[in-house]
């Protein structure tokens, strides 16, 4: 009886969370939705990080676990909202700062396979996770470092990161890594991903920044008070 009734719940339980994963939208297929021209490499990567990230997080805790299941709306694609408003060109060297378990530097280095991505974190225990996760991928152009930004010597066209730290204090930290030449649609600079009300943070850079809200670009609540916010250098 007992068998018969565990049996019967974690049939329950499975059967509920598949039909949550459909009716929200969280499996990889939400990936393809918004960029579906990407190559079966980069699809097998894509797909890749789910087992990947449960499997990490159960041993060190980089994502919530109460919103490891949201791993495709809630880190993977909200890390490519960066792709939605600048599409790097090859040779571009990109700097993660705070990249915990490689956001945003992991997935967007599926999306630039030709484009570097340095991720750094003064968090040694994330830095493995991310540098797990870099090689189960065989991902060629990022690499993970365990190193406090005040330490980072340096030089790259883009500095990522995700809501870290407010962008003044940011900008501080990371000027002397931004290199002076430009070859992208936007000159070089900071591009951060946040949320909430920016316009106390971005009024220091009127003359130089842009904000986009990601609610143009996906759907679903949790976009709707996210923005990529850019600041040149």
């Amino acid at each position: 009886m007992k068998n018969s009734f565990r049996l019967k719940k974690y049939c329950l339980e499975r059967k509920y969370l598949i039909n949550k994963i459909m009716s929200e939208n969280i499996s990889v297929d939400l990936i393809y939705k918004y960029f579906p021209n990407l190559s079966e490499e980069q699809r097998r990567q894509f797909e890749a990080l789910d087992a990947l990230y449960h499997d990490w997080n159960a041993k060190i805790n980089v994502i919530s676990r109460k919103d490891i299941d949201n791993l495709y709306p809630h880190h993977v694609l909200h890390s490519l909202g960066i792709a939605k408003v600048i599409n790097f060109r090859p040779g571009t060297s990109v700097m993660d700062i705070g990249t915990g378990g490689g956001f945003p530097g992991i997935p967007l280095a599926i999306l630039f396979p030709e484009v570097k991505f340095h991720l750094v974190d003064s968090i040694g225990k994330k830095i493995r996770v991310a540098n797990a996760v870099i090689e189960a991928l065989g991902l060629k152009n990022a690499e993970a470092v365990h190193r406090n930004v005040i330490e980072e010597k340096g030089k790259f066209d883009f500095v990522v990161s995700r809501a870290v730290m407010d962008l003044s204090e940011l900008y501080k930290l990371v000027k002397k890594n931004i290199a002076g030449k430009s070859t992208n649609a936007l000159p070089n600079g900071i591009i951060c991903l946040k949320g909430g009300d920016l316009a106390h943070e971005m009024a220091p850079f009127k003359k130089c920044s842009e904000v986009w809200n990601l609610s143009q670009y996906f759907d679903g609540e949790f976009f709707e008070t996210k923005q990529v916010a850019y600041v040149m250098a």
